[in-house]
């Protein structure tokens, strides 16, 4: 079984990759130990939708965030994390049996949406909005992602906007009693990318 590796740095590296105001988003190199208490308070807004899975542990953190492979992203007002999304391969997931059944299982092609929150009292301002959107378009430039997956609570998924199918359903997710959607969004065949060697580091919002 391969180690997990709980050499964590003190403090976070990032770049922003989009801004207005005193809001931003920051793609995370790098979670470090700083930012660990914001990030574990913040997941505990997960536990009544998604069950106590979704609470993030510094074990977590690190393998999910700081992993190669992965596209994890937080958002900040005035300094202070407010949310994040986090794409893991679907291949880190294997002990899911879900997962395992994907189709794209061992392709290396699939990103799966871990975590995705705001805190409550930022919500209705567009955060979350201008949050996932940074997260599709800079999954859309890795040219080895052909698609996205997540588990959301039953119907949320029809109100995506793109190439979107239910792939399965899952009764009591987590404990919660609540039935929950496996769905699979296509992005599409990679078009020829003029920023392939150097995407723009901070994107309009």
């Amino acid at each position: 079984m391969e180690q997990l590796n709980l050499t964590v740095e003190l403090s976070s590296k990032s770049r922003v990759i989009a801004s207005s105001g005193p809001f931003q988003i920051e793609l995370m190199n790098q979670v470090g130990l700083e930012d660990h208490p914001q990030l574990i308070e913040i997941s505990h807004h997960l536990a009544s939708e998604y069950g106590e899975a979704a609470i993030l542990t510094k074990e977590t953190i690190n393998k999910y965030f700081n992993k190669q492979g992965s596209l994890p992203f937080i958002a900040r007002y005035r300094g202070d994390i407010i949310g994040y999304i986090i794409g893991v391969a679907l291949e880190e997931l294997s002990t899911e049996p879900w997962a395992r059944m994907d189709e794209n299982f061992s392709k290396q092609n699939t990103l799966y949406t871990y975590a995705f929150v705001i805190m409550s009292k930022y919500k209705g301002n567009g955060y979350a909005k201008i949050l996932k959107r940074v997260y599709l378009s800079w999954a859309k430039k890795r040219d080895d992602i052909r698609y996205i997956t997540g588990h959301v609570k039953e119907s949320i998924s029809a109100k995506f906007t793109g190439e979107i199918k239910i792939i399965s359903r899952v009764e009591n997710w987590q404990g919660t009693g609540k039935t929950f959607e496996y769905y699979q969004r296509d992005l599409g065949p990679k078009p020829e990318n003029k920023y392939k060697n150097n995407p723009p580091l901070v994107e309009s919002v």
